[in-house]
């Protein structure tokens, strides 16, 4: 389905109803779901049917970010603040666990890695996700629950290598 103008009279409520979620300013949400269904269109060929609403609420999330992080860049700095950056060891350390747990969560299964970020991050319920991949939802339960405990054995591995991943800064 690359039919922008379809994929819009479908899914632009959900879109903007997520993407207020999100921000909590009705201005922002409309700037979020008119540049979700802009990337979507400059991306159309990779668009699969089955995944289209999780694909077009994972572009809005990242729109989302993306305005965050410009918005930060133009706040007022207090010059009473305290130093709160992390420190470059702590980073070091959770960037790796990270990238730990991202290498664990592509040796999954695509199935199971696709119902995992559905729910998770998309925040789609498991009627939605058995609906959308055509799986009984006490077998996509299952499918959930085994991803998460891999990744969770992954990540308590980690930080028993490395135990100052886990504290705190």
């Amino acid at each position: 389905m690359t039919d922008i103008e379809n994929l819009y009279k479908l899914y632009a409520g959900d879109v903007r109803r997520f993407a207020l979620f999100l921000c909590g300013d009705v201005m922002m949400a409309d700037e979020i779901t008119s540049d979700t269904f802009v990337r979507a269109w400059m991306a159309a060929d990779r668009i699969r049917q089955p995944t289209v609403k999780s694909y077009l609420f994972t572009i809005a999330r990242n729109a989302y970010i993306d305005l965050m992080r410009r918005a930060a860049r133009h706040t007022q700095l207090d010059e009473n603040m305290p130093d709160a950056q992390v420190s470059v060891q702590a980073q070091m350390e959770l960037s790796a666990e990270v990238c730990a747990v991202l290498a664990a969560l592509q040796q999954l299964p695509e199935m199971d890695r696709t119902v995992l970020l559905m729910r998770a991050f998309d925040e789609m319920t498991y009627e939605e996700i058995a609906e959308t991949l055509g799986i009984p939802v006490a077998a996509l339960r299952v499918k959930v629950h085994r991803a998460r405990s891999k990744l969770m054995q992954t990540r308590k591995a980690w930080r028993e290598v490395v135990p100052a991943a886990g504290a705190k800064p």
